[in-house]
């Protein structure tokens, strides 16, 4: 008797429902690794679950209650940063999980592809912070963080064209934009390992919003919108923040993002 093959859609809900950073980095891994290697169906037989697993002593607060930052010249600054990044991966890893699981039965085995790889990106980034924290003698969960960037997930989980304008076409987008001055800072302290950290995240992260523009295109195609003035007016309806300057603009243009759709928004 053959055991039956798991599909695509419940291996991808698991690993959006394990709590622990750690084992959530390995899920992730394994979704991408078991979907490359043609060992889960395609097929989407149960639904993702509304929020996402995560740690339960991690401390949530409001975007507008998380203390600020100050200059990196001391270890608590030093930790809040790091600190900080390791959530946006952290909360990355669900984000990719999440678009592959709720919008792949539509979009395709391409699209699955594509955002389970972004997954395991995320959770290898998120694994490199981690291990940098722990060099700092802290560790993920030491600080507070904040729900901002899930609830953009949430904010567009009945279109995927509005996910796809906000995610990597927004936030991703953004992490072009700050990643190569906070990697100089992080340089110009002596820190070289956190600087090759944010190298390789910065080069994943093109890829990343690349993605996004690829297949957001793709649906506005479909359905036959204009991609620049529909970009435009998702961005407006649903991001709440404004988009911002300045701009890596050769970042995002290799991510498939010109300057002609976000200059008008500034």
């Amino acid at each position: 008797m053959t055991s039956q093959r798991r599909t695509v859609a419940s291996a991808i809900r698991s690993a959006l429902l394990t709590g622990d950073a750690r084992a959530k980095v390995f899920a992730a891994r394994q979704v991408a690794r078991d979907w490359r290697r043609g060992q889960l169906d395609f097929a989407f037989d149960v639904a993702m679950p509304n929020r996402p697993a995560w740690p339960a002593d991690l401390q949530l607060l409001p975007p507008a209650q998380m203390p600020r930052r100050g200059k990196m010249g001391s270890l608590k600054n030093r930790l809040a940063l790091w600190h900080a990044l390791a959530h946006i991966e952290f909360v990355a890893i669900d984000l990719a999980l999440d678009m592959a699981g709720r919008f792949g039965e539509s979009m395709g085995e391409r699209f699955v592809s594509d955002f389970l790889s972004v997954a395991a990106d995320e959770a290898m980034h998120f694994a490199l912070i981690a291990r940098k924290l722990d060099s700092l003698g802290s560790c993920y969960g030491s600080l507070p963080v904040h729900d901002g960037l899930w609830s953009a997930a949430q904010d567009t989980a009945h279109d995927v064209s509005a996910r796809l304008a906000i995610v990597p076409m927004v936030l991703e987008a953004r992490g072009l934009d700050v990643t190569p001055a906070t990697l100089e800072r992080v340089r110009a302290q002596g820190d070289e390992n956190g600087a090759k950290i944010l190298q390789r995240i910065l080069d994943d992260e093109i890829r990343h919003v690349a993605f996004g523009s690829k297949h957001f295109h793709a649906v506005c195609t479909a359905r036959a919108d204009n991609p620049r003035e529909t970009w435009r007016n998702l961005v407006e309806k649903h991001f709440r923040g404004g988009v911002k300057g300045p701009f890596n603009d050769s970042a995002r243009f290799a991510g498939g993002l010109p300057r002609s759709y976000y200059e008008p928004l500034v």
